[in-house]
């Protein structure tokens, strides 16, 4: 492949079942890198994302299709990232200001690194989407306890909510390792440069650390309502026991009433 070329990431949901889609246009398996379409390549990764490179609108909706049964809790929406690679033989590779990546040539090495790279990026993007939500939800329940100093009912149908968010979260992370470079540095150590080039532009680490940190705030204010949730049971349990208490106490004086008269 030469000149320009499209690459496109989706993620398509919490996990591909990559075991039995190796066939004979298999390039590679770490990640699983297929041929498809006239000319073009898709690189599978088990987190979930497919990275496509020189497919047609038709070969993209093509292969999907056939991907579709091995996708394990498919998005509603798949998060979609994409950018214009120019190859240039007697060019470095580097990134364009207007965001298109200059690579020397369109080998399988080189593509899996960039294809690594925006996997990544767009396993993040969800992330950061998925977070801002959580937080619309969160703030209008801080509020709520500022104002009323105490937690709504519906509470903790919004801390299972989080939870499930948050346990989803954790799972796409762990799997995606953002922090571990591709298997294809091993091979080709030359490359680590255009990977390092790579992973500061799309700002990996940078995102990823800023995600755990508001993980951790998003915890701690689950924490926190959980508290809240079961102090007021705890209050309303007591009071149920002391309207008991006052019950059988009446009960007792009236009874005392009646056998005196």
């Amino acid at each position: 492949m030469s000149g320009s070329l499209a690459i496109r990431a989706l993620l398509l949901g919490q996990r591909i079942e990559t075991r039995g889609l190796e066939h004979q246009d298999t390039i590679a398996l770490a990640p699983l890198t297929l041929r498809a379409g006239q000319q073009g390549i898709a690189f599978l990764f088990r987190y979930g994302v497919a990275v496509l490179v020189g497919l047609s609108h038709a070969e993209e909706e093509a292969l999907l299709g056939t991907l579709r049964a091995s996708i394990v809790e498919a998005l509603p929406t798949p998060e979609t990232d994409q950018v214009q690679i120019v190859v240039t033989p007697d060019g470095e590779d580097q990134i364009e200001p207007s965001g298109a990546i200059v690579l020397k040539d369109a080998s399988t090495e080189r593509l899996q690194i960039l294809a690594n790279v925006l996997s990544k990026s767009v396993v993040l993007a969800h992330h950061e989407s998925q977070i801002a939500a959580t937080f619309d939800k969160i703030e209008p329940l801080a509020a709520g306890i500022r104002r009323k100093g105490r937690v709504d009912r519906k509470a903790s149908q919004l801390i299972q909510q989080i939870g499930d968010i948050l346990l989803t979260q954790h799972r796409m992370v762990g799997r995606v390792a953002i922090e571990d470079k591709p298997d294809v540095l091993w091979d080709r150590p030359e490359l680590e440069r255009l990977y390092a080039r790579l992973a500061d532009e799309y700002e990996l680490l940078e995102r990823n650390s800023a995600i755990d940190r508001k993980l951790t705030l998003v915890g701690e204010t689950v924490r926190t309502l959980l508290e809240l949730v079961q102090d007021q049971r705890s209050v309303r349990l007591e009071w149920y026991i002391i309207c008991l208490i006052v019950i059988e106490i009446l009960l007792s004086i009236y009874e005392i009433f009646v056998r005196s008269h």
